[in-house]
């Protein structure tokens, strides 16, 4: 019987690797533009963490968390999502006493989730996310939405959808939740368990439920909107004068419901707008969370922040077409003929790759023609060829693959000599 890879994972291979390295690489130029500075959290936290933050009534907490018990007894779970630890970690290192505040902080890596796998969705993915903790101001809400905008159109994208919300504070969210459970009570009985049993604890999460979204009660229930008190509409009102000011175009969706129990006042999505990217048009999904923080025992500290999948990026930019230059190929390959000649290449690969340059040679012990061929297929800038006749003489042939010149230069100066020519 063959070990084949577990449901809902998948093995990234040479070919497509290279893409997942250009996002990559694109997120961290930007955040260094932006001030973030990366952290790197455990991949398993313990239990609670996600049940005080993320919210028991979400369907993470109750269905898609890959919990465990350690040899200990201790409940141990595998990090669903980025920004609890991130903020864990903020308070349990004492970042809120930092000089420079707000604390901007990025991610990259795995979380994992219990659910059913489809398109560009897994049991373990990769999320990028920010959280910037420590300011109540809503420019940074902007410019939270700014750096993710940014990343997406750095790639090449350009068929995205900006949708915004606010869920106000404390205040206008308790007036919100009556009016909720007043409209959904009467006929809650027609609903899945899981909204009935949402219905007390977090309405509003009602209003996120896939499977009765449809319902002609969640197209008249209340607005938040409707509900915002007067500091709620002014923050709201401030973080889209921003959003203009930056020249990022936006639509307000009183309906948009982030899937976490934590965020407050801002929320946002990210969607593809392209034909044949699937029925989940979401790519991004971010807002401010004040009152996390105090929530895992630290002192307040306002944040906001957002997290995207690589996976789903990757997918926007292939029903964009988007073309990334991923074969940027090699800077020399070493070709030798006879044993001395090929013995020789070992400690000259070495030099050009300590040299900075990218370098290969045959391992297969090929003829010359199929050493050549194999250049080819590594997209060799140059080739450089060294016999048994050029060892004796104490030379090398360079051959330049786009130009076809070629130019023979003394072993003892090569590395300097290539670098003449690579440069020229």
């Amino acid at each position: 019987m063959s070990i084949r890879i577990p449901r809902g994972t998948q093995d990234i291979l040479p070919g497509e690797v290279e893409k997942w390295q250009l996002i990559e690489e694109k997120a961290r130029e930007l955040c260094e533009k932006f001030q973030y500075r990366e952290i790197r959290t455990p991949i398993f936290e313990h239990t609670e963490l996600f049940l005080r933050s993320v919210g028991d009534t979400t369907d993470i907490v109750q269905k898609e968390m890959y919990t465990f018990e350690d040899r200990g007894g201790r409940s141990l779970t595998l990090r669903p999502e980025g920004t609890a630890s991130t903020v864990r970690s903020f308070v349990e290192h004492k970042m809120y006493g930092d000089a420079s505040q707000p604390v901007k902080l990025y991610y990259m890596g795995p979380m994992f989730r219990y659910e059913r796998p489809q398109a560009g969705r897994f049991r373990q993915f990769v999320q990028f996310g920010v959280e910037a903790i420590g300011s109540a101001d809503p420019a940074i809400d902007a410019e939270v939405i700014a750096l993710a905008m940014s990343l997406y159109r750095s790639m090449g994208l350009r068929k995205l959808k900006l949708i915004v919300n606010s869920l106000g504070d404390k205040e206008s969210r308790s007036a919100h939740r009556e009016a909720l459970v007043s409209h959904f009570k009467p006929r809650i009985g027609e609903f899945c368990q899981d909204c009935q049993n949402r219905l007390e604890k977090n309405p509003m999460r009602i209003l996120d439920c896939k499977q009765d979204r449809e319902h002609e009660l969640m197209k008249s229930a209340p607005s938040i909107i409707d509900y915002l008190n007067d500091d709620s509409k002014a923050y709201f009102e401030k973080v889209q004068k921003y959003l203009k000011n930056l020249d990022i175009d936006f639509t307000v969706d009183p309906n948009l419901v982030r899937g976490l129990d934590y965020y407050n006042h801002t929320a946002f999505e990210i969607m593809s707008d392209s034909e044949g990217f699937g029925a989940i048009t979401t790519l991004c999904g971010g807002g401010r969370y004040n009152g996390l923080t105090e929530e895992i025992g630290g002192p307040e500290a306002p944040g906001i922040g957002f997290a995207l999948s690589i996976e789903r990026f990757i997918a926007a930019l292939e029903a964009e077409k988007v073309d990334l230059p991923l074969n940027k190929g090699i800077d020399c390959y070493l070709v030798s003929l006879g044993e001395e000649a090929k013995d020789y290449t070992v400690g000259l690969l070495q030099k050009l790759r300590m040299a900075g340059y990218s370098a290969e040679r045959d391992y297969l012990d090929r003829k010359i023609k199929a050493q050549f061929k194999a250049a080819d297929r590594s997209n060799a800038k140059f080739v450089a060829v060294l016999g048994e006749d050029e060892l004796k003489a104490n030379k090398i042939n360079v051959k330049s693959m786009e130009s076809g010149e070629q130019t023979e230069v003394d072993l003892d100066s090569f590395i300097e000599k290539f670098t003449e020519l690579y440069q020229s």
